[in-house]
């Protein structure tokens, strides 16, 4: 292991800054708080400050030697609608909400490196820090694209980093492709005629109709989708009838997919609007349909990748770079910048075994001794994209 002395030496400040923000957490494009702590951080490095992206983005930007040269680093801030089951001093004070998937970690970490670089400069050209907002559900990261960030703030490649909980500290996971699915999510509302149960003749029932769909919709995967593609469809929402002898005008139903491609993404919107308006029609009903592609595939490009597990094996060494982890079903909005711009994402190793739990459990928290690993990496990496000419 090769964390940097300098970063090493900011634990203890660094950890402050986390459990601060771990105190103090915010939800979707309400972080302003937690924007106002990074900006004041990053003013204090001397690093030149812009916000209102998103509403409450922050992009750092940082520029040394003569290079014209540009990347993005980039780290999530906003936390989750999840009431806190731990006890330890930092714990969560706002009720209901939590940072339970380690976004003050992401955050601390991004601004340890960006207090290195800003110390040292060792490199020739431009690092933009960006602190992106609403990651969860609200996709933030298609919002900040959408307003212009890459247009604001040009670079040649952006990169991202996430904690994995189950996987061993001082290991950082990369691969080329993808590495998360895309999350999309559709919505039905079956449009019946109300009746009195005793007389369902006289009415048309949503409550059956919206079950043949449901049951419909879970053969798209199986029949539809070419088996060497990973495909998943959920429907994990039904909602309808409000009384037992009333038969209901309407019944509404959710879920989301994942996929790893656009094709099969575009295979599954289609195939569920074929399928409900086509169970609606065949049973005298209406339907209406939305379908919202709310994360693209995190899809990493190959050259940048590369850089990307060059500079971990700097920080954790080559034999702790793991290269063959699969990707997962989860989805990430980091996909929206890598649709925008080359890039890569990583997972860095969160620790394994007893005492710790997956993301978005109640009882979470973010590893502080993998702070200066990750301010390693991204100094490193940074560092190794914009290398100084000898």
């Amino acid at each position: 292991m090769s964390v940097i002395p300098r970063i090493a030496a900011m634990q203890q400040e660094m950890q402050g800054w986390r459990h601060h923000l771990h105190a103090h957490p915010e939800t979707a494009f309400q972080e302003h708080m937690t924007a106002d702590f990074v900006a004041e951080k990053l003013k204090s490095f001397g690093i030149e400050v812009h916000r209102g992206l998103a509403k409450t983005g922050v992009v750092g930007t940082l520029k040394a030697g003569s290079g014209n040269r540009a990347i993005g680093l980039r780290a999530d801030m906003d936390a989750l609608d999840l009431t806190e089951m731990n006890d330890f001093a930092h714990k969560s004070r706002h009720e209901g909400k939590m940072h339970g998937c380690g976004h003050d970690g992401h955050t601390t970490m991004l601004l340890g490196a960006a207090k290195y670089l800003a110390e040292t400069r060792a490199f020739d050209g431009t690092v933009h820090f960006i602190f992106q907002p609403a990651e969860e559900n609200e996709a933030g990261g298609r919002v900040m694209v959408a307003e212009g960030l890459f247009e604001k703030f040009p670079v040649e490649g952006v990169y991202g980093m996430h904690n994995m909980p189950g996987t061993d500290v001082g290991k950082i996971a990369v691969r080329v492709g993808p590495m998360m699915a895309s999350a999309d999510f559709f919505f039905v509302t079956v449009k019946g005629v109300g009746a009195h149960g005793a007389f369902p003749h006289t009415g048309i029932d949503p409550i059956p109709i919206a079950a043949q769909m449901v049951t419909a919709i879970q053969g798209i995967v199986s029949r539809n989708a070419d088996p060497m593609d990973a495909a998943v469809v959920s429907v994990t929402q039904i909602h309808g009838g409000h009384t037992t002898n009333v038969i209901p005008e309407d019944v509404t139903f959710s879920g989301t997919t994942r996929a790893f491609k656009a094709e099969v993404q575009d295979m599954m919107e289609r195939r569920i609007r074929e399928i409900v308006e086509g169970i609606a029609a065949a049973h005298g009903a209406k339907v209406e349909y939305r379908y919202d592609r709310r994360y693209p595939p995190t899809v990493n490009s190959a050259e940048e990748t590369e850089l990307a597990a060059q500079a971990a094996a700097e920080v954790v060494g080559a034999e702790n770079v793991l290269r063959d982890l699969p990707p997962v079903m989860g989805a990430e909005d980091f996909g929206w910048m890598l649709k925008a711009r080359p890039g890569s994402y990583v997972w860095i190793g969160n620790g394994a075994g007893e005492g710790s739990c997956m993301v978005h459990n109640p009882r979470y928290d973010f590893n502080d001794r993998i702070l200066p690993i990750g301010a390693s990496y991204w100094a490193r990496l940074a560092e190794g994209i914009l290398k100084k000419a000898a």
